[in-house]
């Protein structure tokens, strides 16, 4: 039925057969992580369970809203979140790299006691933030109050009130004296073209979190001005950029960014620090 109705993937989930089997799962309240050789092979389903698996099926085709959006939640490694249309589904790259704990390119948890997850949109980075630096004060900042609210109920869900903070700012404004050792960012970074050409899955997200002019490096832009002023000496910052790699460095040639590998390739994560970022202004104040 996915497959014949052209239904898009993406969201955390790749293909019709898993979509499916989350949403069955879901209807049927069994965990999503049920391995399946566990699965009740007794257990008969009633009219009532099997109505609404196809009920959640004809909205998945009809309303062709992410499978996130049915359930009300989103996975990222084992970490659940409540998300809605107010948010984009989480799915981050970044996450991998906070997931993994033998990760050398991240700064050790000693180092990081204040930490920054901008455009935090569900606040996903910013929790997994905290529970990977035990010790840090998290800030998580956006544009949209909706998502903010929304990141609050993550927070909350995940019992972290007192070390992460949702704070309203575009990009920086809001943060004038604040330092960070650590600034992680997955803005928005879909370039025009793309974004009208999108499928109604991606346009059932809010556009402001997907959008970054028409090509797709305005939320960059910002970012690589300003971070350098809130970042402590030694800090660190980390960025998601999509499949831009090229396009990047063509746009800043002088910065030597450092693209770590992750499942998506070695063109979507780029690491900085702040001396790198400084370095470069007085290298263009140079130039020019």
């Amino acid at each position: 039925m996915f497959k014949a109705a052209r239904l898009a993937f993406g969201h955390g989930i790749a293909n019709a057969r898993d979509e499916a089997m989350v949403l069955t799962l879901h209807a049927l309240n069994l965990p999503l992580r049920l391995p399946i050789l566990e699965f009740p092979a007794t257990r008969k389903v009633a009219v009532a369970d099997a109505t609404r698996v196809l009920s959640l099926f004809e909205r998945r085709i009809t309303e062709r809203k992410p499978a996130a959006y049915l359930t009300r939640e989103a996975w990222l490694g084992d970490q659940k979140f409540y998300v809605d249309e107010r948010v984009i589904v989480p799915r981050s790259y970044i996450a991998e790299l906070l997931f993994d704990r033998e990760f050398p390119f991240l700064p050790s948890a000693n180092k990081v006691r204040t930490a920054l997850d901008l455009c935090t949109g569900s606040g996903c980075l910013a929790i997994l933030l905290a529970k990977r630096y035990r010790k840090a004060r998290v800030d998580a900042t956006d544009i949209s109050p909706d998502a903010l609210a929304v990141a609050a109920i993550n927070i909350k869900k995940h019992r972290l009130q007192k070390r992460v903070k949702c704070l309203f700012s575009k990009y920086f404004s809001k943060l004038t004296r604040r330092r960070y050792d650590l600034i992680i960012s997955n803005p928005p970074y879909v370039r025009g073209a793309v974004m009208r050409r999108l499928p109604r899955e991606y346009r059932n997200e809010p556009a402001q979190a997907l959008a970054a002019g028409e090509d797709g490096l305005d939320a960059l832009r910002v970012i690589l001005l300003r971070a350098a002023h809130h970042l402590n000496p030694g800090g660190t910052l980390v960025v998601e950029c999509g499949h831009a790699r090229k396009l990047v460095e063509r746009t800043w040639p002088r910065l030597p960014f450092f693209w770590v590998e992750t499942s998506g390739g070695d063109d979507c994560v780029f690491m900085l620090t702040r001396e790198e970022l400084v370095a470069q202004r007085f290298k263009s104040q140079q130039h020019a």
